[in-house]
């Protein structure tokens, strides 16, 4: 939460990153905010949040004014790089300058700076999906509308993971298995004072 509060923190190169649904709290973030803080996970593996703000600004003096997830931003030897039209623009040794880039997906899984695995964006388990169609992106059991933390919520109230079919038809008991093993992945992100779910 810190290093969120840190990112939306105005400084002369601007925000790392302004939520878009909120910006008063409760703060909310979209899933193109979301695309885009993984985009900012990954550039972090690598490069200083000080790179990152540069990056960042002259990304907008390139009169790049879109939202930061419609950008692919890559690390690259020391430097970051807008690929954009099949070419690579550098962003921080020589703002402007072409150059080469490897490309690399930030919707898959990410190693952070901490060695964590953070999995997949659109699906983080077999189970579990997120599509900005569905719900605003916000992450269901796949092939239904049901909330992850709904079928959580059951589970962790004592329901057997076989029976949560009676709550939810379309949900069996391994989907049941992801969406709890999904919120207790959520959960150990929160403050400890705020984290609901047990891990038993």
């Amino acid at each position: 939460m810190r290093q969120l509060s840190h990112w939306r923190r105005e400084t002369a190169s601007g925000a790392v990153l302004i939520p878009e649904a909120s910006r008063q709290r409760p703060i909310l973030y979209s899933f193109r905010d979301v695309v885009a803080l993984r985009t900012c996970v990954y550039l972090r593996k690598d490069s200083s949040l000080q790179r990152v703000r540069q990056a960042l600004g002259n990304l907008r003096n390139l009169g790049e004014l879109g939202h930061l997830s419609q950008y692919t931003l890559v690390s690259d030897d020391g430097s970051i790089v807008l690929v954009k039209n099949d070419e690579a623009i550098d962003l921080v040794k020589h703002p402007g300058q072409f150059v080469m880039a490897e490309m690399s997906d930030v919707l898959g899984p990410i190693v952070n700076r901490n060695d964590v695995q953070i999995p997949p964006l659109l699906r983080p388990n077999d189970h579990v999906e997120v599509d900005p169609e569905i719900r605003s992106g916000h992450p269901v059991v796949t092939g239904t509308r049901v909330p992850y933390e709904n079928v959580a919520g059951l589970v962790a109230d004592g329901v057997p993971m076989r029976s949560i079919k009676d709550y939810y038809p379309s949900v069996d008991a391994n989907a049941a298995a992801d969406a709890w093993e999904f919120a207790k992945y959520v959960d150990s992100w929160r403050p400890r004072e705020r984290r609901q779910t047990s891990v038993a």
